[in-house]
């Protein structure tokens, strides 16, 4: 059988910040603030894996209010995601993930982002597809104060 999860995440743009994006570290004069890294890709990407398995979102397993999990590399959410899927006998098939941001120009990154995501997952980079838009300057992302992504992973499971 296979099931599909959708992920959606949104984190400010803020000054004395990294800005992490698909486990790579982008320059920009801004940086993604939440508990975490902030990594708003891996964090949809968690997302749609965890609602592929009906298991709720990334919150759920790594809350924002845990200090184990202040400034930690989203990866670590990653690879529980995929453990899930493992623990129940599943695969990933793929993941298609938007990130959506007026700046930084992420297309040079990624290939980079493939990788970092493939080894987090334990998948092959060809079954992961990245792609990034702007926001056409409208709204808080296309005023430059965030950084949003979308993602959908298709999980087959034993039926």
């Amino acid at each position: 059988m296979v099931r599909v999860g959708i992920g959606y995440d949104v984190h400010p743009l803020v000054a004395g910040r990294r800005c992490v994006l698909g486990g790579v570290e982008i320059p920009h004069a801004k940086g993604l603030a939440g508990h975490s890294d902030a990594d708003v890709l891996m964090h949809a990407i968690c997302d749609a894996i965890l609602g592929a398995l009906g298991l709720g979102d990334i919150g759920q397993f790594f809350p924002n209010t845990d200090p184990r999990w202040k400034d930690a590399p989203s990866r670590i959410f990653l690879a529980e995601a995929a453990r899930q899927v493992t623990a129940r006998a599943g695969r990933i098939i793929n993941i298609d993930a938007t990130l959506i941001a007026q700046a930084p120009k992420v297309g040079p990154h990624v290939a980079a982002m493939k990788t970092n995501l493939a080894a987090a997952l334990g998948m092959a980079p060809e079954a992961i597809g990245i792609k990034a838009t702007t926001n056409e300057g409208l709204g808080f992302i296309g005023r430059g104060e965030g950084i949003a992504a979308m993602a959908v992973a298709a999980v087959a499971l034993p039926d």
